[in-house]
């Protein structure tokens, strides 16, 4: 019987003598937590504020992808680095390893998604291909109706609304020139130039 309060005199004292190691180590991660906090909001700003000036009017779309990367691959660094700061460095390394795996595994999962994306973002920024103009791609003739990350709507003449993965339009598309002066792309009409 005497052994249970000496047994949990052994508790209490190793809890608070794990507690009086872990609070400074805690206090350092809230610090590390509120610094970290307003640096990236900062910096989140700042590559705001920069690619708005880049990406205006329909290609904020780009804009808004790039800032939440930026964003994502912040965050985690923060998170790594909290879990470094309270003294749990061997799970930062693990759960940074296991997240470089499953990155991984995701982009081959989602590679079509991937491709379709990039050739999207090539697409928005391209000055020669935007909505209004007249554009044949893929067996498809009509004007561009919409640009967006993973698809562009092309309406063609017998009103329907074609909707075209953006990875197959990217590698080759050409102006369709059949089209009247006016309905075609400004001066754009009458020249057949191909995207390469």
């Amino acid at each position: 019987m005497t052994q249970i309060p000496l047994l949990v005199s052994r508790s209490l004292s190793n809890f608070l003598d794990g507690l009086i190691v872990a609070i400074p180590r805690l206090l350092s991660g809230l610090v590390f937590l509120a610094l970290a906090y307003l640096t990236v909001r900062v910096a989140l700003a700042v590559v705001r504020g920069s690619i708005e000036r880049v990406y205006v009017g329909d290609r904020e779309l780009v804009g808004d992808l790039i800032v939440t990367l930026v964003s994502v691959f912040l965050w985690f660094g923060v998170a790594l680095t909290f879990l470094k700061v309270v003294g749990m460095g061997d799970i930062a390394a693990s759960l940074g390893t296991a997240v470089g795996f499953i990155a991984l595994g995701v982009s081959y999962a989602l590679s079509e998604m991937i491709e379709d994306t990039v050739a999207g973002v090539y697409l928005l920024r391209d000055p020669d291909f935007n909505p209004g103009y007249r554009v044949e791609t893929k067996g498809v003739t009509g004007t561009v109706a919409a640009i967006e990350l993973r698809k562009t709507r092309i309406d063609t003449d017998a009103g329907d609304r074609v909707v075209v993965a953006n990875r197959e339009i990217e590698p080759r598309w050409t102006y369709d020139t059949s089209a009247p002066a006016d309905e075609g792309a400004g001066d754009q009409s009458g020249v057949d130039t191909a995207n390469t």
